[in-house]
């Protein structure tokens, strides 16, 4: 069964989807005759009515069209159309405007983008398919390893540099320096995702979900700032404030109630909301056993040094 990709009038390349969905996409209009399509096997982008007959059974065969033979022409890029003037301009494009200049010499390989637009305008109604515990875990440990590696360099330059200038009388103010320096990365790490196009960190963009306020619309930079000094109290009471994650009606854990946050599909909210997916997804999966097997490993290696201690006495 084929993949397809398709472009919108947005510029954003969608896909892969198979045939079927292809045949829905057609049957509710969401693509037309001129949406520029590509499956493998094809030397560049198509327009969908040269193709939908592949999947669709009744559609009307691709009318008869004079060619042309394009001049040679140095100056003009293998793959982009030549006869881009003759686009018909959409709604909020000036005339004369290719809507699918950016998919033609694009690879169609490249990774989906949810149409987010940088106002965060939200699309009310439909059904949202909220990131439970286990996806949000997942994107925790992506993170936090991301975190870990600069809060590493922060920190080593910070301590450095106010060593040389205190002296090694100072050490804890300088770890503590190097703490609440480490905890205000970490909150314009996140804040400054959450406020982006994306509307999620690294961590949440590889799993495929993003923060968002509790009517859909954009989290914003300060709110996700903090957002992350709100999971103190979570870790206060043990950790239970995660756990609400998994339980609560819209899989909220207690910094989301705090800050009125939703961490939901990348999708959600979006024209397309029926490309959610409830499923965790590869990545999740791999994420999650890799998790697993390095506190599986942390475990051991902590039982075994308690077992060479007491052996040592």
């Amino acid at each position: 069964m084929a993949k397809w990709y398709y472009s919108d009038y947005e510029r954003n390349r969608h896909g892969p989807v198979d045939d079927r969905d292809m045949a829905q996409l057609h049957a509710d209009d969401q693509i037309g005759p001129e949406t520029l399509v590509w499956r493998e096997g094809l030397a560049q982008w198509q327009p969908w009515r040269t193709l939908a007959g592949e999947v669709v059974s009744n559609a009307p065969p691709p009318p008869v069209r004079a060619t042309f033979a394009a001049p040679a022409d140095p100056g003009l890029r293998e793959g982009v159309n030549p006869y881009a003037m003759a686009t018909p301009a959409g709604p909020g494009l000036r005339e004369g405007v290719n809507p699918y200049a950016v998919a033609e010499p694009a690879s169609p390989y490249a990774p989906p983008r949810a149409p987010v637009h940088r106002v965060h305008r939200a699309h009310a109604g439909g059904h949202v398919v909220y990131a439970g515990f286990w996806k949000r875990v997942a994107a925790s440990l992506i993170d936090s390893f991301i975190l870990a590696l600069l809060g590493g360099v922060v920190g080593a330059a910070i301590g450095g540099l106010m060593g040389a200038v205190l002296g090694s009388g100072s050490r804890d103010a300088v770890q503590l320096l190097v703490q609440v320096g480490s905890a205000v990365l970490a909150a314009c790490y996140y804040g400054w995702f959450y406020a982006s196009v994306q509307q999620a960190s690294p961590g949440k963009m590889a799993i495929g979900i993003k923060v968002v306020r509790g009517n859909g619309g954009g989290c914003g930079f300060w709110r996700g700032f903090g957002r992350y000094f709100a999971m103190i109290p979570s870790s206060l009471i043990l950790g239970i404030g995660f756990l609400m994650a998994g339980f609560t009606a819209r899989k909220q854990a207690l910094h989301d109630l705090m800050c009125d946050t939703l961490v939901v599909d990348k999708w959600a909210y979006t024209d397309w909301p029926d490309q959610q997916r409830e499923e965790l997804g590869t990545v999740t999966w791999v994420v999650l056993v890799l998790g697993g097997l390095a506190v599986g490993a942390l475990f051991l290696a902590v039982v075994a040094g308690i077992r060479l201690l007491a052996g040592a006495h």
